[in-house]
């Protein structure tokens, strides 16, 4: 018997004893066989949850909304300009992210609040809630065929700038970025002339809207979408669904071990822009987010 094979043996026989005691309960045989094989198993991405889903709540009570978020079981939360009573006080607004278990997962900015005038003001302020990404969450140029240039042009400039802050940026899709352009669309022209750093952030629900394969879209640009908005957005002509993750038309798990597998995803941002048979914001982001706890039960 070859060496290697007495110590996998050997090794297996540790494990299975300390299977038995409590502090490592969780080890069991099948993460034995992936140690041994070299093939440990990648994290599920983080979940937070973009605020811009419970707009209607979070302007009239900032801190009971964040609290609810955090005792649905989010890790963090992703900022769309809305601040509450921190809106000129990041440090404070960090103590009380602090004070919930709550992390900054990012924020989506536009590129006016990073020009020459507002860069030091505006990275002042994310740096104090350690956050690491800024995301373009929205600009009109990224589907004409003049404004995606500057929009790439700008893209790039930006990973530069922000780069010594440890700060990466991004942009966000809605379905315009999938309109035809040069051969393939906005979307691929932005992602194969950005630089690798500049994050592809990814939302499913309007890909899928758009006629686009969110699983593909992954894979096409391996570890860019570092934060993905987990977000349904039903086509047109599609009946009997609801825009509730689990009760869509989206193969989730598909593209969760593609997130996990090729994305480098990090986070995984639940976006909830659609509230069906009268639910409330915070109910439908409740709903959703059970929905895919489901999905990542099956890992």
């Amino acid at each position: 018997m070859k060496v290697n094979k007495l110590v996998k043996q050997l090794i297996k026989s540790i494990f299975a004893a300390m299977l038995f005691l409590p502090l490592i309960g969780s080890v069991n045989a099948h993460t034995v066989d992936k140690i041994l094989n070299g093939n440990t198993m990648k994290k599920v991405p983080q979940l937070s949850v973009q605020l811009w889903s419970v707009k209607d709540v979070i302007s009239k009570d900032f801190n009971g909304t964040l609290k609810t978020l955090a005792d649905m079981g989010f890790a963090g939360v992703e900022f769309a300009g809305e601040f509450g009573p921190y809106a000129n006080d990041a440090k404070a607004l960090k103590n009380f992210l602090d004070s919930i278990n709550l992390k900054a997962s990012g924020a989506h900015v536009s590129f006016e609040q990073l020009n020459h005038d507002n860069f030091d003001k505006t990275v002042a302020f994310y740096q104090q809630l350690n956050l690491d990404t800024l995301i373009i969450g929205w600009d009109e140029r990224a589907w004409h065929p003049q404004g995606i240039k500057e929009v790439v042009k700008l893209l790039n400039q930006l990973d530069k700038k922000l780069a010594p802050y440890e700060i990466k940026t991004g942009f966000h899709n809605h379905n315009h970025e999938f309109d035809d352009y040069q051969g393939t669309t906005y979307w691929d022209y932005l992602a194969v002339n950005t630089a690798d750093s500049v994050v592809l952030q990814q939302d499913v629900g309007w890909t899928t809207y758009a006629g686009k394969d969110a699983v593909a879209y992954v894979k096409k640009y391996p570890n860019r979408t570092l934060t993905t908005h987990y977000k349904v957005r039903i086509p047109e002509g599609v009946t009997g669904k609801q825009p509730i993750i689990g009760q869509d038309t989206i193969d989730w798990l598909s593209l969760l071990k593609a997130n996990i597998s090729v994305g480098g995803t990090k986070w995984i941002v639940v976006e909830q822009e659609e509230y069906p048979n009268g639910l409330s914001s915070l109910a439908a982001v409740a709903l959703s987010k059970k929905g895919l706890e489901q999905y990542i039960k099956q890992l």
